[in-house]
Protein backbone atom coordinates (compact mmCIF):
# COMPACT_ATOMS: atom_id res chain seq x y z
CA UNK A 1 0.00 0.00 0.00
CA UNK A 2 1.57 3.27 -1.07
CA UNK A 3 1.44 6.45 0.98
CA UNK A 4 -1.18 9.04 0.02
CA UNK A 5 0.27 12.26 -1.36
CA UNK A 6 0.27 15.22 0.98
CA UNK A 7 -2.18 17.99 -0.03
CA UNK A 8 -1.44 21.67 0.13
CA UNK A 9 -3.85 23.37 2.55
CA UNK A 10 -3.98 25.87 5.41
CA UNK A 11 -4.19 22.97 7.85
CA UNK A 12 -1.07 21.28 6.50
CA UNK A 13 0.81 24.57 6.36
CA UNK A 14 0.31 24.93 10.10
CA UNK A 15 1.46 21.38 10.67
CA UNK A 16 4.93 20.43 9.35
CA UNK A 17 4.70 17.34 7.14
CA UNK A 18 5.34 14.06 8.88
CA UNK A 19 6.49 10.89 7.12
CA UNK A 20 4.02 8.05 6.95
CA UNK A 21 5.01 4.43 6.58
CA UNK A 22 2.97 1.85 4.66
CA UNK A 23 2.36 -0.04 7.92
CA UNK A 24 1.16 3.00 9.86
CA UNK A 25 -1.21 1.88 12.66
CA UNK A 26 -4.72 3.22 13.20
CA UNK A 27 -5.15 6.41 15.21
CA UNK A 28 -4.46 5.96 18.92
CA UNK A 29 -8.00 6.16 20.34
CA UNK A 30 -6.74 6.04 23.92
CA UNK A 31 -4.87 9.29 23.33
CA UNK A 32 -7.67 11.03 21.49
CA UNK A 33 -10.88 10.08 23.23
CA UNK A 34 -9.94 8.14 26.36
CA UNK A 35 -11.51 4.98 25.04
CA UNK A 36 -11.49 1.95 27.35
CA UNK A 37 -8.61 -0.48 27.14
CA UNK A 38 -8.81 -2.73 24.12
CA UNK A 39 -10.99 -0.38 22.05
CA UNK A 40 -10.51 -0.68 18.29
CA UNK A 41 -11.00 1.90 15.54
CA UNK A 42 -12.93 -0.56 13.34
CA UNK A 43 -16.53 -1.35 12.48
CA UNK A 44 -18.17 -4.37 10.87
CA UNK A 45 -16.21 -6.04 8.05
CA UNK A 46 -17.00 -4.97 4.51
CA UNK A 47 -18.44 -7.28 1.86
CA UNK A 48 -15.00 -8.78 1.26
CA UNK A 49 -14.58 -9.56 4.96
CA UNK A 50 -11.90 -6.89 5.43
CA UNK A 51 -12.18 -4.84 8.66
CA UNK A 52 -13.08 -1.22 8.01
CA UNK A 53 -10.83 1.23 9.85
CA UNK A 54 -12.07 4.57 11.14
CA UNK A 55 -9.65 7.41 10.42
CA UNK A 56 -9.57 11.15 11.13
CA UNK A 57 -10.24 13.52 8.22
CA UNK A 58 -10.06 17.32 8.10
CA UNK A 59 -13.07 19.03 6.57
CA UNK A 60 -13.01 22.67 5.46
CA UNK A 61 -16.15 24.63 6.34
CA UNK A 62 -17.46 28.16 5.85
CA UNK A 63 -16.06 30.83 8.13
CA UNK A 64 -17.50 30.80 11.66
CA UNK A 65 -19.72 27.79 10.85
CA UNK A 66 -17.70 25.12 12.68
CA UNK A 67 -20.23 24.55 15.48
CA UNK A 68 -23.17 24.67 13.10
CA UNK A 69 -21.57 22.04 10.84
CA UNK A 70 -20.77 19.80 13.80
CA UNK A 71 -24.36 19.89 15.10
CA UNK A 72 -25.91 19.43 11.65
CA UNK A 73 -23.62 16.57 10.66
CA UNK A 74 -24.29 14.75 13.93
CA UNK A 75 -28.03 14.91 13.21
CA UNK A 76 -27.64 13.97 9.56
CA UNK A 77 -25.47 10.97 10.41
CA UNK A 78 -28.35 9.54 12.46
CA UNK A 79 -31.00 10.44 9.88
CA UNK A 80 -29.00 8.91 7.01
CA UNK A 81 -28.15 5.79 9.01
CA UNK A 82 -24.36 6.32 8.96
CA UNK A 83 -23.85 7.19 12.63
CA UNK A 84 -22.13 3.81 13.04
CA UNK A 85 -19.49 5.01 10.55
CA UNK A 86 -19.31 8.74 11.33
CA UNK A 87 -18.07 8.26 14.87
CA UNK A 88 -16.68 11.59 16.13
CA UNK A 89 -16.79 15.22 15.06
CA UNK A 90 -14.38 17.55 16.83
CA UNK A 91 -13.50 21.25 16.75
CA UNK A 92 -10.05 21.51 18.37
CA UNK A 93 -10.13 24.44 20.77
CA UNK A 94 -7.95 25.93 23.44
CA UNK A 95 -9.08 27.97 26.45
CA UNK A 96 -8.92 31.74 26.37
CA UNK A 97 -10.00 34.75 28.38
CA UNK A 98 -11.72 37.85 27.02
CA UNK A 99 -11.33 41.06 28.96
CA UNK A 100 -14.47 43.19 28.69
CA UNK A 101 -14.58 46.98 28.67
CA UNK A 102 -15.67 47.06 32.32
CA UNK A 103 -12.58 45.07 33.35
CA UNK A 104 -14.41 41.77 33.95
CA UNK A 105 -13.13 38.55 32.40
CA UNK A 106 -15.06 36.02 30.35
CA UNK A 107 -13.85 32.48 29.65
CA UNK A 108 -13.92 31.65 25.95
CA UNK A 109 -12.75 28.88 23.62
CA UNK A 110 -10.35 29.76 20.81
CA UNK A 111 -10.39 27.51 17.72
CA UNK A 112 -7.01 25.96 16.96
CA UNK A 113 -7.81 25.77 13.23
CA UNK A 114 -10.59 28.22 12.32
CA UNK A 115 -12.49 27.02 9.26
CA UNK A 116 -11.99 23.31 9.86
CA UNK A 117 -13.62 20.45 11.73
CA UNK A 118 -12.14 16.99 12.26
CA UNK A 119 -14.25 13.91 11.58
CA UNK A 120 -13.37 10.35 12.63
CA UNK A 121 -15.17 8.13 10.18
CA UNK A 122 -15.08 5.04 8.04
CA UNK A 123 -14.71 6.43 4.53
CA UNK A 124 -17.15 5.10 1.95
CA UNK A 125 -19.54 6.57 -0.61
CA UNK A 126 -22.34 7.04 1.93
CA UNK A 127 -20.25 8.79 4.58
CA UNK A 128 -18.50 10.99 2.01
CA UNK A 129 -21.86 12.08 0.62
CA UNK A 130 -23.21 12.74 4.13
CA UNK A 131 -20.28 15.06 4.90
CA UNK A 132 -20.07 16.80 1.52
CA UNK A 133 -23.81 17.52 1.34
CA UNK A 134 -23.95 19.06 4.83
CA UNK A 135 -24.73 22.79 4.62
CA UNK A 136 -21.67 25.08 5.03
CA UNK A 137 -19.21 22.26 4.25
CA UNK A 138 -16.73 23.24 1.53
CA UNK A 139 -14.84 19.98 1.04
CA UNK A 140 -12.49 17.46 2.56
CA UNK A 141 -8.81 18.27 2.83
CA UNK A 142 -7.16 15.92 0.37
CA UNK A 143 -5.55 15.36 -2.97
CA UNK A 144 -7.14 16.95 -6.03
CA UNK A 145 -7.49 14.49 -8.87
CA UNK A 146 -6.94 16.62 -11.98
CA UNK A 147 -9.27 16.21 -14.92
CA UNK A 148 -7.70 14.84 -18.08
CA UNK A 149 -8.99 17.74 -20.16
CA UNK A 150 -10.22 21.25 -19.52
CA UNK A 151 -9.46 23.70 -16.75
CA UNK A 152 -12.23 22.68 -14.37
CA UNK A 153 -11.16 21.64 -10.89
CA UNK A 154 -11.00 17.92 -10.32
CA UNK A 155 -12.48 15.73 -7.62
CA UNK A 156 -10.94 15.97 -4.13
CA UNK A 157 -9.91 12.58 -2.78
CA UNK A 158 -10.05 12.76 1.06
CA UNK A 159 -6.71 12.12 2.73
CA UNK A 160 -6.75 10.65 6.25
CA UNK A 161 -4.60 12.45 8.79
CA UNK A 162 -1.65 10.47 10.08
CA UNK A 163 -1.63 9.43 13.73
CA UNK A 164 1.26 11.87 14.27
CA UNK A 165 -0.79 14.77 12.85
CA UNK A 166 -3.86 13.91 14.92
CA UNK A 167 -1.93 13.51 18.16
CA UNK A 168 -0.12 16.79 17.51
CA UNK A 169 -3.40 18.65 16.91
CA UNK A 170 -5.07 17.34 20.06
CA UNK A 171 -1.91 17.80 22.12
CA UNK A 172 -1.67 21.40 20.93
CA UNK A 173 -5.31 21.95 21.86
CA UNK A 174 -4.82 20.50 25.35
CA UNK A 175 -1.50 22.15 26.23
CA UNK A 176 -1.75 25.64 24.79
CA UNK A 177 -1.84 28.27 27.53
CA UNK A 178 -4.96 30.45 27.75
CA UNK A 179 -4.69 33.61 25.65
CA UNK A 180 -6.27 36.79 26.90
CA UNK A 181 -8.26 38.66 24.26
CA UNK A 182 -8.98 42.25 25.05
CA UNK A 183 -11.10 44.84 23.31
CA UNK A 184 -8.16 47.23 23.07
CA UNK A 185 -6.01 48.43 20.23
CA UNK A 186 -3.22 50.91 19.62
CA UNK A 187 -4.52 54.45 20.00
CA UNK A 188 -7.32 53.63 22.45
CA UNK A 189 -7.71 55.83 25.50
CA UNK A 190 -7.58 54.16 28.92
CA UNK A 191 -7.97 55.01 32.58
CA UNK A 192 -5.71 53.32 35.13
CA UNK A 193 -7.94 51.89 37.88
CA UNK A 194 -5.37 50.19 40.15
CA UNK A 195 -1.70 50.27 41.04
CA UNK A 196 0.75 53.17 41.51
CA UNK A 197 -0.65 55.03 38.46
CA UNK A 198 -4.29 54.86 39.53
CA UNK A 199 -6.48 57.65 38.06
CA UNK A 200 -3.92 58.45 35.34
CA UNK A 201 -5.24 58.57 31.79
CA UNK A 202 -3.24 57.51 28.77
CA UNK A 203 -3.09 56.15 25.25
CA UNK A 204 -2.41 52.52 24.33
CA UNK A 205 0.73 51.99 22.27
CA UNK A 206 1.06 48.18 22.43
CA UNK A 207 -1.11 45.20 23.48
CA UNK A 208 0.26 41.77 24.49
CA UNK A 209 -2.59 39.28 24.93
CA UNK A 210 -0.29 36.37 25.75
CA UNK A 211 1.22 38.31 28.66
CA UNK A 212 -2.07 39.94 29.67
CA UNK A 213 -0.31 43.32 29.57
CA UNK A 214 -0.22 46.49 27.54
CA UNK A 215 1.94 49.59 27.20
CA UNK A 216 0.42 53.04 27.41
CA UNK A 217 1.69 56.59 27.29
CA UNK A 218 0.82 58.32 30.56
CA UNK A 219 1.39 62.02 31.26
CA UNK A 220 3.68 61.99 34.29
CA UNK A 221 5.10 65.34 35.47
CA UNK A 222 4.06 66.84 32.16
CA UNK A 223 5.92 64.26 30.07
CA UNK A 224 4.52 61.39 28.00
CA UNK A 225 6.00 58.30 29.64
CA UNK A 226 5.52 54.69 28.42
CA UNK A 227 4.26 52.49 31.25
CA UNK A 228 3.52 48.75 31.23
CA UNK A 229 0.20 47.84 32.83
CA UNK A 230 -1.78 44.67 33.40
CA UNK A 231 -5.20 44.33 31.79
CA UNK A 232 -6.75 44.13 35.25
CA UNK A 233 -5.36 47.57 36.11
CA UNK A 234 -7.13 49.55 33.40
CA UNK A 235 -10.49 50.30 31.85
CA UNK A 236 -11.16 51.48 28.32
CA UNK A 237 -12.44 55.00 27.86
CA UNK A 238 -15.15 55.66 25.27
Amino acid sequence: MSSAPSPVSELDQDLPPTPESPSEPAVDLLTLSEAPEGAEGTSDPDAAGKPQVARWYAVQVASSCEKKVKATLEQRAVTLGVDNRILEIEIPQTPGVKLKKDGSRQSIEEKVFPGYVLVRMILDEDTMMAVRSTPNVINFVGQEERRATGKARGHIRPRPLSSQEVNRIFKRSAEKKPVVKVDLAEGDQILVTAGPFKDFQGEVIDVSGERSKLKALLSIFGRETPVELEFSQISKQS
